[in-house]
């Protein structure tokens, strides 16, 4: 039997209790930790809860919604727009902060060890050089890693697996938080400055939710300050809009790619959908994109002229030099298989790398080691490529950052080094736009080789970091091996620039480990402002995608998988029609009477053999023996603040007299409702009524027994349910559907498999 203490640390996203109880009755007893922890992907986990992204629409709620006449309907509409506004602001900011400390941190770090190759080369002794590089690297890779693995476990990885969970209505813990901004912010600055194979693109995205979840709500628990604005907002429905929002921004600060952010909420993220939301996703987009332009051209010094738009620049790929031909569209299809099966050999090696992971290098401290180890693993490697490269290039007429010359000519630098010795960013942006001739076929080859393998161990590091980077930087780097292999068969035509196929290798790349289309075609088209290429990148992403689908799935379903969370598809397995509501459905059901006993109530919450959230209401007269038909649905959330408030009544037949619930009191609760072992009622207490009649939601929705999976998966997916019941024809509850219910049923290779459930 496992303490919580080891619960499973899985390669992206990692499982805090969320209880501090727990933690406190843990010091006590004596920490066992095994050193393998058996985990299996065919289990789905109990201990995510859901969110809730329908109101409970009880008789306060529709009292409050009745009393807002039309102008202050407007005043809230304004402040969804302000919020917006200061999400797209903030986040732009972020990311500027972002890009400036790591050009300066690294820029420092390649200055010392490029003076120090100089220093060295001349009278030997080059280990010395390389025993600085990989200290350097491993000690600034050690303190990102120490923070998050021993702070902030879920700022681990790129957290676009948690976002994605989160806009698919999974609570993740921890995952919108203050503190988890910090740490991840931090850590990704530490893993890009100690020259990991990782990319700073995916964490903006998550520091961009984050933003979205903490000024929405207008509050930080982290902080333990309360600002009393933004009110209204104090409910998941709000919220999780506001985070897609967020989302949106982080890509386009990221990218520069105002469009490929709000599709990019809209394919990964957002299961419900309206067109007032996409409106002020795109407001909240372009905002992000215009702040961080703004700031960096005035910290390049040039204040007026905006040409930074996001962090990663592919430059300005001209149409006139780089046409394509109808005869290159072939080529370009053929390149998207290529990219498909790698993404999915990269996929694979991953998958068993993360299971090893889970299993063995669970603990903080191993964690931090590895981190180590990979740090001064990658730079070893760079290293010795350098060292074993003959491929020298003239420096005059090239955009170097840092030429080294090892054992070139004087006037020449190692071209191996351009590609090593960089960060990835500026790394990618070479292989799209250095001249024919600047790159030798052996140099990309090895790099490829080198790189794949590199990035697949970074990926699932303790340490926060996006693969976004290095998989354009590999599929940069063959893309534009395969351009030069092409000149040289076709004796040096024209239209074989390798330049042009160094992006499409990136674009099949990134498509064939993360198997986004529509946003990722957007966001190629917009990095690189050219729109002749967008019929080719859709071609190469869509086989790439088709590719990859039919050995293993994209990367970050993959992780969420690993993750046992219960995450919910657009649609119902496909051979799902011959279940029915009853097969699916949780029993037996705990109900409530509408006036119940507060000890029954108290009784019932804390029994932890059935953590249910959710309890429909009876009618309740028990003289008769007429059916208790569904009344009304009541939450645990709901429960706790009345017995927080002791809304109680004495006796069956008094009425309430006491002041009366508002709904401030439910949304001041809110998001972090305390457990019930907090609430004390006494023995007296126990015995007095409750009255629920107008705290519970008097419609909620019900399905027949006989429902199809497929109709009942439609309903709670697209209304973003939390509990459906499950009703027969008498209107008598008899189950209930939660999301781990209809998350059971996936499709496996031979057809429809059923999950099993586990505490852990």
């Amino acid at each position: 039997q496992l303490t919580p203490s080891s619960f499973l640390r899985i390669g992206q996203l990692s499982n805090v209790d969320l209880n501090e109880d727990i933690h406190e009755l843990e010091t006590e007893l004596p920490r066992q930790r095994p050193n393998e922890i058996p985990h299996n992907e065919k289990l789905l986990s109990l201990k995510y809860e859901s969110l809730d992204y329908d109101n409970s629409e009880n008789q306060l709620f529709l009292e409050e919604e009745r009393r807002i006449n039309h102008a202050a309907f407007r005043t809230v509409e304004i402040k969804r727009w302000v919020i917006c506004a200061m999400i797209g602001i903030l986040t732009g900011l972020v990311a500027c902060f972002i890009d400036i400390v790591v050009e300066n941190l690294a820029g420092l770090k390649y200055r010392v060890v490029k003076d120090n190759i100089d220093k060295f080369t001349a009278k030997g002794g080059l280990s010395f050089s390389l025993l600085l590089w990989a200290t350097l690297n491993a000690s600034v890779v050690m303190v990102g890693s120490v923070i998050v693995a021993f702070i902030e476990p879920v700022a681990a990885g790129s957290g676009i697996p948690q976002i994605k969970c989160y806009l698919n209505g999974v609570k993740i813990p921890h995952v919108v938080r203050l503190k988890t901004l910090v740490i991840k912010v931090c850590g990704v600055i530490l893993s890009v400055v100690g020259g990991l194979a990782v990319g700073k693109e995916g964490p903006m995205i998550h520091s961009g939710a984050v933003i979205a979840a903490g000024i929405s709500q207008g509050r930080s628990t982290s902080l333990k300050r309360d600002f009393k604005i933004f009110e209204y907002f104090r409910r998941d429905t709000e919220k999780r809009d506001f985070v897609s929002a967020g989302a949106a921004a982080g890509v386009s600060a990221a990218f520069g790619a105002p469009v490929g952010g709000v599709l990019f909420s809209l394919e990964e993220g957002a299961s419900f959908w309206n067109q007032f939301l996409t409106w002020r996703i795109f407001f909240a987009s372009m905002i992000s994109t215009f702040t961080l332009n703004s700031v960096l051209s005035v910290y390049h010094g040039n204040a007026w002229d905006l040409s930074s738009p996001g962090l990663i620049n592919f430059g300005r790929f001209d149409s006139e030099k780089m046409g394509y031909t109808i005869q290159e569209i072939p080529i370009f299809i053929f390149m998207g298989v290529v990219g498909g099966i790698l993404g999915a050999l990269f996929n694979a090696l991953n998958y068993w790398l993360t299971m090893f992971r889970i299993r063995y290098i669970h603990r903080p401290c191993l964690q931090v080691v590895e981190a180590m180890l990979v740090a001064a693993v990658t730079a070893t490697v760079g290293f010795v490529m350098i060292y074993c490269s003959r491929d020298c290039q003239p420096i005059q007429g090239s955009s170097v950052a840092y030429p080294l010359q090892l054992f070139c000519a004087d006037g020449e630098y190692n071209s191996m080094a351009t590609a090593f010795f960089n960060t990835p960013e500026k790394s990618v942006v070479n292989l799209f736009h250095d001249p024919p001739g600047s790159y030798n076929p052996m140099t990309l080859g090895m790099f490829t080789l080198m790189y794949f393998f590199l990035a697949c161990w970074t990926y699932g590091l303790t340490v926060s970091a996006g693969v976004f980077i290095p998989s354009l930087l590999i599929g940069a780097a063959w893309g534009r091996l395969f351009g030069i292999s092409l000149s040289y068969l076709t004796k040096g035509s024209i239209w074989a620039d390798p330049g042009k196929y160094a992006l499409m290798g990136a674009a099949a790349q990134l498509g064939g480990i993360v198997r986004m289309t529509l946003s990722l075609t957007v966001i190629m088209m917009e990095a690189t402002g050219n729109v002749t290429y967008g019929f080719p990148i859709m071609l190469v992403l869509m086989t790439a995608k088709i590719v990859g689908d039919y050995f293993v799935e994209g990367l970050y379903d993959m992780h969420i998988q690993l993750q046992s969370v219960p995450f919910l598809h657009w649609e119902a397995p496909v051979t799902s029609h011959s279940l029915t509501a009853r097969e699916v459905m949780s029993t037996p059901v705990t109900c409530l009477r509408r006036i119940e006993r507060v000890g029954t109530v108290v009784d019932i919450l804390s029994d932890t053999s059935s953590n249910h959230n959710g309890f429909p209401v009876v009618e309740s007269n028990p003289d008769t023996t007429q059916v208790a038909g569904l009344r009304g649905l009541i939450l645990r959330s709901q429960l706790i603040v009345l017995l927080k408030h002791k809304v109680f009544v004495e006796r069956a037949n008094l009425s309430l007299v006491q002041r009366r619930l508002k709904l401030k009191d439910f949304r001041d609760a809110y998001p972090r409702f305390p457990p019930i072992q907090s609430i004390h009622v006494s023995q007296d207490e126990r015995e007095c009524m409750i009255d629920l009649s107008e705290f519970m939601n008097p419609s909620p929705y019900t399905v027949p027994q006989e429902a199809s999976l497929p109709r009942v998966f439609k309903l709670f997916r697209a209304l973003g349910l939390r509990h459906l019941v499950v009703v027969d024809n008498r209107n008598e509850v008899v189950g209930m559907v939660t999301r781990k219910d209809l998350a059971r049923y996936r499709l496996g290779k031979e057809g429809l498999e059923e999950l099993s459930l586990a505490q852990t």
